[in-house]
């Protein structure tokens, strides 16, 4: 695919800012003329991941094609036509793609973004098309209409959950559920009807909450991930712990922070390998030296999938005569689909780290909490898009 011009890239930046995912497609010469265009794996996946078709498990040949009610959209009308997906007999049956209709809204090399919606596509081509003037336009037209449409449906839950927290907030100070640092989050789930469970998906209709102590510059979770111990040295939590691992009153424990800036006091620290596309955690011991690992591609794919959209709620707190925290909630920070390639970037500057909190059992074998990456504070509007806040009292 060729590269996008500026004012195609503010086009396609003028949807993503609006909640429309998209992926694209570049019709050539060829591809206009014969009607048949390559289903390039960009395309293959966002069909795949919108649970609209699966190239993967089709059949080549004409009778394994499949239809999908499509629409070609400019700024003044929307042409209803037809996606044809299918993989020919020749050859390997290389996937394929065709909108019927097609010549008429694109010549060879535009730029045309593909977006689902209610098990439909909807084709516009951003060569030829001012997106950001059919959205701010005062007159309701096409793509104006698909936007408000998308956006309203993906803005639901998040409307609904900010209204149960104003609720929440406008009862004052809450008395915590339980005396531990966990107790912010817990009494704030449970004020939602959120069951406690170890899922690692989202916690309210696929919005993930992480609630903080407003006065604390703390660090905030981002999600948990177990290294990958078939490419590791060590295979198991209870290695790690019996190799670093300290007692402490009647615990034997290792409970730390690893980063990639500084060892930490049990001379352990994390390093990238590039080359691999590995987060290493290696010790300082020349005999141990790297022991555990994890992928790159699966550290990127939990965080996507732990914060495509998030809460990060913040509250004032205190504690009583009786020794109980009381949380007033207060103030929301809702971001939205993190940018990977940031990821690894606060990763070699420190601003993502890693936490072991790992205890041994009576029977003999560590439990471990995580291990669990943090971010900090300061360091959230760094890896995600511009976010909104709400005040909720």
């Amino acid at each position: 695919m060729r590269s996008f011009t500026t004012l195609e890239t503010q086009r396609l930046k003028a949807l993503t800012e609006n909640s429309v995912e998209v992926t694209v497609i570049e019709p050539t010469y060829t591809g206009l003329k014969k009607s048949i265009l390559d289903a390039t794996g960009t395309v293959r996946n966002y069909l795949k991941n919108k649970s609209l078709h699966d190239y993967g498990t089709q059949k080549q040949g004409e009778a394994n094609k499949i239809l999908i009610s499509s629409y070609l959209l400019n700024d003044t009308k929307a042409v209803h036509t037809t996606a044809s997906l299918y993989r020919p007999n020749t050859k390997k049956g290389d996937p394929r793609i065709w909108f019927k209709k097609l010549p008429e809204f694109a010549n060879a090399n535009d730029i045309l973004v593909i977006t689902s919606f209610k098990q439909e596509l909807y084709i516009v081509n951003i060569t030829q098309v001012d997106i950001l003037k059919s959205i701010e336009s005062p007159i309701l037209n096409p793509i104006k209409e698909l936007v408000d449409e998308i956006r309203s449906l993906n803005n639901f839950v998040s409307n609904e959950l900010l209204l149960l927290l104003q609720n929440i907030a406008n009862q004052g100070p809450i008395p915590g559920m339980l005396k531990a640092d966990t107790s912010i989050g817990r009494t704030l789930e449970t004020l939602l009807g959120i069951q406690i469970n170890s899922s690692k998906k989202p916690d309210y209709k696929g919005i993930e909450l992480k609630s903080y102590r407003d006065k604390r510059d703390n660090r905030k979770n981002l999600f948990a991930q177990v290294p990958d111990w078939p490419l590791s040295k060590f295979k198991s939590s209870t290695e790690i712990l019996d190799n670093f691992g300290y007692n402490r009153g009647e615990d034997f424990k290792l409970y730390c922070t690893l980063s990639t800036i500084v060892k930490n006091s049990q001379g352990l620290s994390l390093k990238i390998n590039q080359e691999l596309q590995q987060l290493i955690e290696t010790s300082d011991k020349p005999k141990i030296n790297d022991f555990v690992c994890w992928t790159l591609e699966v550290l990127h794919k939990r965080l996507l999938e732990k914060h495509a959209e998030t809460f990060w709620i913040a509250a004032d707190t205190h504690i009583d005569a009786n020794g109980i925290e009381h949380f007033q909630y207060k103030k929301v920070l809702h971001t939205k689909k993190p940018i990977i390639s940031q990821f690894d970037i606060l990763l070699e500057q420190g601003l993502v780290t890693m936490d072991h909190l790992i205890k041994r059992k009576e029977n003999g074998l560590a439990v471990e909490k995580g291990p669990l990456f943090k971010i900090k504070s300061k360091a959230i509007n760094l890896l995600f898009p511009p976010s909104q806040t709400y005040n909720l009292i």
